[in-house]
């Protein structure tokens, strides 16, 4: 899993995140990812993240339909026309 140190934190975002973990019973990296999390609007859920990149795929096939319609003869002999 990647990991990420961030540099010259002010010190008062530090405090809230340090205060919010103590009261959410998580690590300061746990408190950091779910705040993360929330403000990228990102799910933690990899069901949900699962369910979401199947549904783009499905709403955006990445093939063209039209490419998939030629005739492999057709192409062939255009190819040894050359």
């Amino acid at each position: 899993m990647p990991s990420l140190q961030v540099r010259e934190l002010p010190e008062n975002i530090y405090r809230l995140l340090q205060e919010k973990a103590t009261k959410e019973h998580r690590s300061l990296a746990q408190e950091a990812v779910v705040t993360l999390a929330k403000g990228l609007e990102a799910s933690l859920s990899q069901k949900n993240r699962r369910m979401e990149l199947l549904q783009k795929i499905a709403d955006n096939p990445a093939v063209d339909q039209s490419v998939l319609r030629f005739d492999p003869v057709d192409m062939l002999r255009e190819d040894r026309d050359r």
